[in-house]
């Protein structure tokens, strides 16, 4: 009998994201502690003016975006309730339903969706500020972002300011 092969199981993969903003909007960054086995990478962007949560979706947005193997098993711990809850709440499968209107941040949601149908992505919210070693690290990675020199421009945000749908 030929010997079957089998197909490699993917990777299980723990992810922590922290978004911040000096002002809302202001300077942000996000902050993004990836680990998978013996292997951990820390990321790091800033924007020179942008939202809190435009920072903590489009944290986890690049986070699910760097994984290279689909259908990963994904924990991805976030302290922000907006991310969580649109998530484990569902909000966002009826946000989806009306097509984003009156929705803050369409075009990062719009992204975010295209990626997480890719992965097995489960979210567990943290409390902010608090214990958790990773979730202080991305918050150092999101303000130190936030504030350093050479900061990106988020072109939606920026394109579509006076649009009230985008405050926070």
């Amino acid at each position: 009998m030929p010997e079957e092969k089998q197909t490699p199981q993917p990777p299980v993969i723990t992810i922590y994201t922290d978004g911040s903003s000096r002002g809302n909007p202001g300077p942000g960054g996000y902050g993004i502690v990836l680990m998978s086995g013996q292997h951990r990478k820390d990321v790091a962007k800033g924007f020179r003016r942008t939202t809190n949560n435009r920072m903590e979706l489009l944290g986890v947005i690049t986070a699910l975006e760097m994984l290279k193997i689909p259908n990963s098993n994904v924990t991805l711990y976030t302290d922000s309730k907006y991310v969580a809850d649109a998530i484990n709440q569902k909000w966002l499968y009826g946000w989806i339903k009306k097509g984003f209107k009156n929705v803050k941040n369409p075009d990062l949601w719009t992204r975010f969706i295209k990626i997480y149908k890719q992965h097995n992505v489960r979210f567990v919210w943290v409390k902010g500020h608090a214990d958790n070693p990773y979730n202080n690290r991305c918050d150092q990675l999101a303000v130190a972002a936030a504030t350093g020199e050479n900061l990106d421009i988020d072109t939606y945000f920026e394109a579509n300011e006076t649009d009230n749908t985008l405050s926070l």
